[in-house]
């Protein structure tokens, strides 16, 4: 299969102090005609062939575990024994029928290192011989009520297994969760930031606005250089992200002012907006919300590009690298206010954005906007709804979606590792 031929998602997997632990993979087939599975077998196997031969396991999982939705086709396959066992989990798919030699194969996987886990998971006591197998469950909440849900994690508790709460979709539902025991969580809930940020802007997080609106006015670079001074920590932290992937020169940089410098105003204004991710007490690591805000960033960054690439533009201001560059800024900024906790209207105002980005950030209007929602439809794995804001961003199709993305992932992780 080609590239065109996929969709690209991952949804996070945290565990109970909220750190990703791991990722599903999300590939579907999929043309604007059409966005159901019809051949899960085929579906699965272009996860293989383009998350571990194409794009590489580090672009799309880091140093995570990945997920991978296995039909009963696929798991009695000699393909999957293709994959890193070290870094997947086979999702055995609820349609798959318990049979010896669905069993059997389990066991065989299970002694070559693979993990197992049990998708979609409502008991049945045809599942019993797989329940001693397999390393976890997951449990969709929208398949049971609260009463049936506790009734389950009891009978489950049995077995040593570990218990994924599916389809996590409210703060009520996280709680109910972690208090009936279950150790890893999926949804929305999770995936959305406002539960994986602080709630309170350090003074840290203060200054950075501030510096990140005088690099926006072109201030003189000793007005910059004041505010680092009242800040240590900020300048602990910006000198290690200068120093370990920002700059590319071979020698370390010293001071902020030879840092600026090297950096120029572009980049350093892109690694203050990052930078603001980093700074979050008591945040876990690798940040979730880093996570988020870098991919997005990027990948509005790439797709920016695609659009403007061969387009000849009258305004300079609407080309090129400043389109690319307000671009980036409209991802990182989508975010910002959850991470500070005060309102976007007031942080667009602080920072002097201009109209266009003022427009895209606060009401999601104008070609900026379409762009965003496109990259927020991506993150929620809503693929009708993703085709349909594809065909209003002008110059874009799914394959350049789909690179972006793969592009972004590995960029994103690239930006946790050097913040660790």
């Amino acid at each position: 299969m080609a590239v065109n031929d996929i969709f690209l998602g991952r949804q996070p997997i945290l565990d109970r102090d909220q750190r990703i632990v791991a990722y599903e993979l999300l590939f579907r087939t999929a043309n604007t005609s059409s966005v159901t599975v019809s051949d899960d077998m085929q579906a699965t196997a272009s996860v293989i062939h383009h998350a571990f031969s194409e794009m590489g396991v580090q672009t799309v999982l880091g140093t995570q575990l990945g997920f991978i939705n296995v039909s009963a086709d696929m798991l009695l396959s000699d393909l999957v024994e293709l994959l890193p066992r070290e870094q997947v989990v086979l999702e055995l798919l609820e349609t798959i029928i318990v049979t010896e030699a669905v069993i059997e194969r389990c066991r065989t996987l299970k002694l070559l290192g693979f993990a197992l886990a049990l998708d979609d998971f409502v008991y049945d006591d045809s599942y019993l011989p797989l329940l001693a197998l397999v390393d976890i469950v997951k449990v969709d909440l929208l398949l049971h009520t609260q009463d049936e849900l506790r009734a389950a994690v009891s009978q489950l508790k049995q077995w040593p297994v570990k218990l994924l709460a599916e389809k996590v979709d409210s703060a009520e539902q996280a709680a109910y969760c972690q208090t009936l025991g279950f150790d890893l969580f999926q949804g929305y809930y999770f995936a959305r930031p406002s539960v994986l940020s602080a709630r309170r802007a350090d003074p840290a997080q203060v200054a950075l606005t501030q510096l990140l609106g005088l690099v926006l006015r072109d201030a003189d670079t000793q007005q910059i250089e004041q505010i680092f001074k009242q800040h240590p920590s900020l300048t602990y932290n910006l000198m290690r992200l200068v120093n370990s992937v920002a700059s590319g020169v071979r020698y370390s940089i010293a001071s902020v002012s030879q840092a600026i410098m090297v950096l120029g105003r572009k980049q350093l204004q892109r690694w203050l907006q990052l930078l603001l991710f980093t700074l979050q007490a008591g945040a876990p690591y690798p940040s979730p919300l880093l996570l988020l805000a870098a991919t997005r960033g990027r990948m509005m960054e790439l797709l920016a590009g695609k659009q403007r690439s061969g387009v000849e533009c009258r305004d300079a201001d609407y080309c090129g690298a400043y389109y690319c560059d307000e671009a980036f800024m409209a991802g990182i900024l989508s975010l910002i206010d959850v991470l500070i906790d005060r309102p976007l209207a007031d942080i667009v105002g602080e920072l002097g954005l201009g109209e266009r980005l003022a427009a895209a950030l606060l009401r999601r209007e104008g070609e900026m906007g379409a762009l965003l929602q496109l990259v927020e439809s991506v993150e929620h794995h809503d693929l009708s709804r993703t085709l349909s804001l594809l065909a209003q961003c002008g110059g874009l199709s799914l394959p350049d979606l789909t690179m972006a993305e793969i592009e972004a992932m590995s960029w994103a992780n690239q930006v946790a590792e050097a913040t660790a």
